[in-house]
């Protein structure tokens, strides 16, 4: 690393959200804070974090804060820096986080080899969020996992008028909605673009949205699928990344777009085969 500290390195999965989103505080009103900061956390050592400073400089990222732990988990600073959203490669990390409920954390997917990922609009965020178990909490999952599609249908259209609770995205989502309303647009021409691509379908759709409207979040646009194929959808919307939880839909969207996993709590029944070996001995 000393050798090659001068060296220049490749973009990852999440630089395109990173730069899209500091490019919002060009939006920042005189007197008020910050509307984005960006942490850089890692668990190498001070010493090689030189390389990522030159980097940083180079593509004149305005990031200021980083995290330097030399081998041990960065997940015990994640409040001490108030962050929203973490994004990681490290399983047994994001594990930690989800059960701490501690933020949002998505374990972002390797793009396959070959990947030609959709290019992004200019000038904006666009962030693609799944709906059970991500924005909402997963008790309709569980509904549909033990007692099948018929009895979820009926459950959520029964309930269609008692909010849902908040998944581990919800207050995520509750903060970009408060990014929109700080930017000099409105709600409809914000460059902070927000999409669910959700596998529900009629009679389980008026629950979502009465949900959204029961925590004053504006949302442009929703997709209810009914079991179609998501990578199609997010490949129009061409978000700079997509959250979900299960790997099916992850593993056709990473084709496409910068996609991240959601986890379970570790005591959740949905828990079970989440993880494949290789990424647990990771």
């Amino acid at each position: 690393m000393l050798e090659r500290e001068d060296d220049p390195l490749e973009d990852g999965t999440g630089m395109p959200l990173v730069e899209a989103l500091l490019d919002l505080n060009k939006y920042q009103k005189v007197g008020e804070g910050t509307l984005i900061e960006v942490v850089v956390m890692s668990r190498n050592s001070p010493e090689t974090g030189i390389r990522v400073f030159n980097n940083i400089r180079t593509k004149k990222l305005k990031i200021s804060r980083h995290v330097f732990t030399g081998g041990e988990s960065v997940v015990d600073y994640l409040d001490a820096f108030e962050v929203d959203l973490f994004l990681t490669t490290n399983v047994k990390d994001a594990q930690k986080v989800t059960d701490a409920d501690i933020c949002a954390v998505a374990i972002v997917k390797k793009p396959p080899d070959g990947t030609t990922r959709t290019p992004v609009p200019k000038g904006q965020v666009r962030i693609a969020f799944d709906g059970d178990a991500v924005l909402f909490d997963d008790s309709s999952e569980i509904v549909y996992k033990t007692e099948g599609m018929d009895k979820f249908h009926q459950n959520e259209d029964d309930k269609q008028n008692i909010p849902m609770g908040e998944g581990p995205y919800a207050s995520f989502l509750k903060k970009l909605s408060s990014l929109q309303d700080r930017l000099p647009f409105s709600v409809e021409y914000s460059p902070v673009r927000i999409a669910i691509v959700t596998a529900r379908n009629a009679p389980a759709e008026l629950r979502v949205i009465k949900t959204l409207r029961h925590w004053g979040v504006y949302v442009d646009e929703i997709f209810f699928l009914g079991g179609l194929d998501k990578s199609k959808i997010l490949k129009a919307f061409k978000p700079h990344i997509f959250f979900d939880d299960q790997e099916q839909h992850l593993e056709s969207a990473s084709h496409l777009v910068p996609s991240g996993k959601v986890p379970y709590k570790s005591d959740s029944v949905l828990q079970e085969g989440l993880f494949t070996d290789e990424e647990l001995e990771s």
